[in-house]
């Protein structure tokens, strides 16, 4: 399936409530007494008809999926949850390749994300809010762009641990794993660049 029919079947989801959905196509939201992370994925690709996928993020040769959580704050205002995971970053090839040819960009042209609003807990209904693609151009490439090439100069000045989240102003470079100590980072969407693309 490509991208864009994905993209129209997927936004005919949008105000149904999830926890329907994936009893209508057998996902299942717990597993062995524990709360199945990738339900909310599955149950779109079953929706789609496509073979689930066991990596975390569905990769569909042309396009990917993300599913973000929103969540209504005490004053009523819907926010984003929490920051979104594009690519794992390795050292040496974005040190090797340009914003032009680097997998950041190349992530960031592939995913198609689907908003839903989450209560509290798991249990709670979850509401289909949006479907979007990220489109980036004029100022919000350069701003992109800005970001890694500080990731990238960072990496070739400094070294892979000078990469701290308080970097960049749409793409963030952060710890992914065991926190504190962890050996490993990626790049993560701050909440004011999905916000460009998914109106809350």
């Amino acid at each position: 399936m490509e991208r864009k029919e994905a993209i129209e079947k997927l936004r005919k989801l949008i105000g149904k409530e999830l926890h329907e959905l994936a009893e209508e196509y057998g996902v299942t939201i717990y597993r062995n007494g524990k709360v199945n992370k990738g339900w909310a994925g599955h149950v779109f690709e079953r929706y789609l008809e496509l073979p689930i996928n066991s990596a975390q993020s569905p990769n569909f040769g042309s396009w990917e999926l993300k599913s973000i959580p929103l969540r209504y704050k005490r004053d009523g205002t819907l926010t984003f949850k929490e920051t979104m995971a594009i690519t794992m970053i390795d050292p040496i090839n974005v040190i090797q390749k340009e914003f032009e040819e680097s997998h950041l960009l190349s992530k960031l042209k592939k995913i198609v994300v689907v908003a839903r609003i989450v209560g509290k807990d798991v249990k709670e209904p979850s509401y289909i809010h949006s479907v979007v693609e990220f489109n980036l151009e004029g100022e919000i490439y350069d701003a992109v762009k800005a970001d890694y090439d500080l990731v990238r100069n960072t990496i070739r000045e400094n070294g892979f641990d000078y990469l701290t989240g308080k970097m960049g102003y749409y793409i963030q470079p952060r710890t992914k794993g065991a926190g504190h100590g962890s050996n490993t980072r990626a790049f993560y969407a701050r909440p004011r660049f999905l916000k460009l693309f998914i109106k809350i």
